[in-house]
């Protein structure tokens, strides 16, 4: 007698041992340098984190245009739909892991013709049922269904890290754009006082050439001279107007008055140095494809269970009668106890391919969270070379631009002593103008240059906005619980 039951089962055990894939699975193999490329600052505690984007941030009007983003930004409230589109998701998946039960009432009247009665008489009968039933239910003893409950988790979790990730690339866009505009209006002030020097010079020399004092060919360098300046102002009125309709459409703010300039002025902190290379594993993009790595594990050990034997449960307690009136005396108590166990034998090799599709996008999933670590890893390395080699060309930049005063001074005072002609001026301020206006370009590009490091680190990803984070966190929490 104990032979024929444990056949099932044996058979069971037999299929487990079938269910591996032709694939092979691979596992991640992440590899972290102990020290960033070129760098030569010692790295500090393996504990050492960013600062928050506060205290990175100095300048107000920056600040507020972040926060406007945040709330504003089309593509990050994208994001955190589909963040929140996860999390119902996991929710459904979650929910497959209990029973479900339902009360209900049922109430039948029916008349059954003599032919089909064994009295050979028509008979009139009722049926009442008052019931708490339970639908089918499966025992999740092979896993699953916690597994797939489980893999929608980390598919949730990795889609919030996701809009983190939206967040910290928003942080950067809008900085820099900011960092942008900022560089056009100091330029523009520049290129400004410089068109009105040069408007002033034409005046002069119009009035010379007027009394036969110089030549018509001096007076059209010096008019040259002046539309150079003049298209250059164009250009990058231009060039600052597209930059604030770019800005515009991220942050929703208008940016077409802006604070007045400070020149010099220091709008983000500089990164600290000698910070781990450790930080990188808790960069938003690299944590969302740690989820999505272990979600994948989970769906592949789901497909491995569909090759078991499935135990449901169904049943109803409560009361029946044929009267009405009669649903709730002695004796009505009525139930039943339904349990299935469907056991697969075959089916075309389905759960096989479901198997082996499974283990490729595992694979798949080992390949793309190497990937966006090594994506990381260089993002930072480019932005501390960046950093360093701007540094360098600031100074560089400034050091021309002394030379080039200095020897327009000397050419201006050569052209009045009459020791050298004009072109010599014009071509020293031309120069001039062309340095003044590279310092500037450097020294934002090195404020960008230290924006672009701190989100490669993984900064910028709190901006004010409510995140499902702490959400995030109870989920996890409530779904070890038993």
């Amino acid at each position: 007698m104990l032979i024929p039951r444990l056949i099932p089962w044996a058979a069971a055990l037999l299929l487990a041992g079938c269910a591996s894939s032709t694939i092979p699975l691979q596992q991640a193999q992440p590899t972290l340098p102990t020290q960033w490329p070129g760098d030569t600052q010692t790295q500090g505690s393996q504990d050492a984190a960013l600062p928050p984007w506060q205290a990175m941030v100095v300048d107000p009007t920056l600040t507020q245009l972040l926060q406007q983003a945040a709330s504003y930004n089309h593509d990050l409230r994208q994001a955190l739909l589909r963040a929140q589109e996860a999390r119902a998701s996991y929710g459904i998946e979650n929910a497959n892991r209990f029973p479900t039960l339902a009360a209900g009432s049922s109430h039948a009247r029916a008349r059954v013709p003599g032919d089909l009665n064994a009295s050979g008489r028509a008979a009139i009968g009722s049926d009442h049922e008052v019931f708490v039933g339970l639908s089918s239910w499966e025992l999740d003893l092979w896993g699953r269904v916690r597994n797939l409950s489980d893999a929608a988790l980390q598919q949730y979790l990795a889609t919030e890290l996701g809009t983190q990730a939206a967040r910290q690339a928003l942080f950067a866009q809008v900085a820099r754009s900011y960092l942008t505009l900022r560089e056009m209006d100091e330029r523009l002030t520049l290129t400004r006082h410089t068109l009105d020097s040069r408007a002033e010079t034409l005046r002069i020399f119009t009035r010379r050439y007027e009394v036969g004092s110089i030549s018509k060919y001096a007076l059209t360098q010096v008019e040259s001279l002046h539309h150079q300046a003049r298209a250059m102002a164009a250009q990058l009125e231009q060039e600052r107007a597209q930059t604030a309709h770019a800005l515009q459409l991220l942050t929703g703010a208008d940016v077409a008055q802006l604070p007045p300039l400070v020149r010099g002025q220091q709008f983000f902190a500089d990164v600290p140095v000698g910070l781990p290379s450790s930080l990188l594993t808790a960069r938003p993009d690299v944590v969302a494809a740690e989820h999505q790595l272990q979600a994948s594990h989970a769906r592949v050990d789901a497909a491995r269970a569909a090759f078991l034997p499935r135990i449901a449960l169904s049943g109803n307690f409560g009361t029946a009668s044929a009267q009405l009136d009669g649903l709730f005396d002695n004796g009505s108590k009525a139930w039943s106890f339904v349990p299935t166990i469907s056991l697969p034998l075959w089916d075309g090799g389905l759960r096989q391919s479901q198997l082996d599709l499974a283990a490729v996008r595992q694979n798949a999933a080992v390949v793309d969270y190497e990937r966006t670590l090594q994506t990381a890893f260089r993002e930072v390395a480019d932005s501390l070379s960046a950093r360093q080699l701007m540094t360098q060309q600031v100074q560089i930049q400034r050091d021309n631009l002394h030379s080039l005063q200095e020897r327009a001074r000397l050419a201006q005072l050569r052209y009045d002593n009459g020791a050298s002609p004009y072109l010599d001026v014009l071509d020293a301020q031309r120069d001039l103008l062309s340095a003044a206006q590279q310092v500037v370009q450097a020294r934002f590009a090195q404020q960008s240059a230290s924006v672009s490091l701190y989100a490669a680190l993984g900064g910028g990803t709190g901006l004010g906005l409510p995140s499902s984070s702490a959400e995030a966190t109870s989920v996890t929490t409530s779904s070890t619980a038993p």
